[in-house]
């Protein structure tokens, strides 16, 4: 019988930007939140509207840095069509004390850096945005969902294959 005591717990996470760890410096990462992008349907002879699948939005990741790093706001602004590796990790742990890795790997650029409010005697922070072009995620060393430009591959099976092959791709 499988345990019934909660699962994957996140307890702890970082960031890596550009191959380099943040651990100690960033306190807060928000992963792209995929969404099917629909348009609602009501074609002739239907008695309501549907959504209908049309693909995907674009994907954004942030994270929040207690830092004003020059290394990592230095990757702002680079030239179009260069992009950097971001990297989000953390532990998820079990009641039952298994520990297990999520990562989130992304490929994109920072599109914003907003340096906050500095105030005397106050932590100040920092807030990255990413543009993502390509979104892989593995829990516990299975791949869940992989996006780019594309394809979307949820469990290793190709969202897009038949399509591909109507294009000739």
């Amino acid at each position: 019988m499988a345990s019934e005591k909660p699962r994957l717990i996140l307890r702890n996470a970082t960031i890596f930007v550009d191959r380099n760890s943040r651990v100690g410096q960033a306190r807060e990462v928000t992963l792209p939140t995929p969404e099917v992008a629909v348009e609602e349907f009501r074609n002739a002879g239907m008695v309501k509207a549907r959504d209908v699948n049309m693909g995907y939005s674009k994907l954004e990741a942030s994270f929040v840095e207690t830092a004003f790093d020059p290394v990592v706001i230095g990757l702002f602004g680079l030239a179009p069509g260069v992009t950097k590796e971001f990297m989000a990790t953390g532990a998820l742990v079990d009641e039952d004390g298994t520990v297990s890795n999520a990562t989130a790997f992304m490929i994109g650029f920072l599109r914003q850096f907003d340096p906050g409010a500095w105030e005397p005697g106050s932590k100040a922070e920092t807030t990255f945005n990413l543009s993502v072009h390509e979104f892989k995620l593995e829990v516990a060393g299975q791949t869940i969902i992989e996006m780019d430009d594309f394809d979307v591959k949820i469990n290793g099976a190709s969202q897009y294959q038949g399509i591909r092959s109507a294009l000739l791709l």
